[in-house]
């Protein structure tokens, strides 16, 4: 049986339970269907020099610089590419801040083709949606981001730029309140169509490196193998976020280290979900929540950018993380 400790469609109640006593006792431990960033091709030659500003709060936004690599089924890396991506930073106090990166709008096909190796039935059907843009945090929440917000430290993993666990769903709706308070604009978790979006940055491959992941790119369990990359070290504890290399949206971690919570309630699969990326909300069966990018002790199938999990939202579990976004449809680009 494969490492997983979350739910898939058609488990009863029953087997929730047993899987919620498993994690207990777990401890700590398209065929080739072509993916479009409309208007925003993802490249640094493609990226606005100067400055930005996000309206109506006037947010100067900086230019970042930041490498990305690709892969062959192999895991050998075939490609590197500098890249240049926009961001603003939230102060948090106490030195501790809050960088949030512009992820442009666009379209993308939603979900894995049947010849993904790994995939399930609750990534089906593929389906096309269409984002405005909006920001997305760079990396994981981390502990000291979470400590400055919420005034305590729930981790098990010890250390301050490492992501934050042990956070229900509840707990990450409420960070996201308090941060909005603060800071006076509208924080929020992603929804699961802004997820996938914003890790795949415009490749359709299983992986945002390409057709496989290595112990060198990601934080998951190496000792596992995808496609014909090589064993590689299963680190058993997370890692400081930004330790790999980032994808071509300038997001760090969107696969392994810990899982990370989103706005939607569980659906079995993609038959009348949202084609404008917005959650997908049942408020009659709301117990059961969604989390995306697999974590530390996952396998390299589970950790896929399609892959999808479910859990009940109130549960705190040594590898339940999230990031945050706010909007930014109203953003602007003038060139220096």
């Amino acid at each position: 049986m494969r490492k997983k400790a979350l739910t898939r469609p058609g488990n009863s109640t029953l087997s929730l339970i047993k899987r919620r006593q498993f994690l207990q006792c777990l401890g700590g431990g398209g065929a080739s269907l072509l993916l479009s960033v409309v208007g925003h091709p993802v490249s640094a030659n493609s990226r606005q020099n100067g400055n930005t500003e996000l309206n109506p709060n006037s947010i100067p936004l900086q230019n970042f610089e930041f490498e990305t690599v690709r892969v062959n089924a192999q895991g050998r890396i075939n490609a590197r590419a500098r890249q240049i991506a926009q961001y603003f930073v939230e102060n948090l106090g106490n030195g501790v801040t809050l960088e949030m990166v512009a992820i442009p709008g666009g379209a993308f096909i939603m979900g894995s083709p049947e010849s993904e190796l790994g995939r399930s039935a609750d990534e089906s059907p593929q389906y096309h949606v269409t984002l405005k843009p909006f920001f997305m945090g760079k990396y994981e929440i981390t502990q000291a981001q979470y400590q400055a917000i919420m005034g305590n430290n729930p981790a098990i993993f010890k250390g301050e730029n490492r992501p934050v666990e042990q956070v229900s769903w509840d707990d990450a709706v409420e960070f996201c309140k308090k941060l909005s308070n603060i800071t006076g604009r509208n924080y929020r978790l992603p929804s699961e169509a802004e997820w996938e979006y914003a890790c795949r940055a415009g490749t359709n491959t299983p992986f945002h490196f390409g057709e496989t992941i290595t112990a060198e790119l990601v934080n998951y369990d190496a000792s596992q193998t995808y496609a014909s990359a090589p064993q590689g070290q299963f680190r058993q504890q997370t890692t400081p976020v930004g330790s790999f290399p980032a994808n071509a949206f300038g997001l760090y971690d969107m696969h392994g280290n810990v899982l990370e919570w989103c706005q939607d309630t569980w659906h079995e699969n993609y038959h009348g979900a949202p084609v404008d990326g917005s959650a997908w909300i049942n408020e009659n069966d709301n117990l059961i929540g969604v989390l995306r990018g697999g974590f530390l002790s996952f396998s390299p199938v589970d950790c896929r950018s399609a892959a999808r999990y479910s859990y009940y939202r109130d549960e705190r579990v040594n590898y339940f993380g999230f990031r945050v976004v706010c909007d930014g449809e109203e953003a602007r680009t003038t060139e220096s």
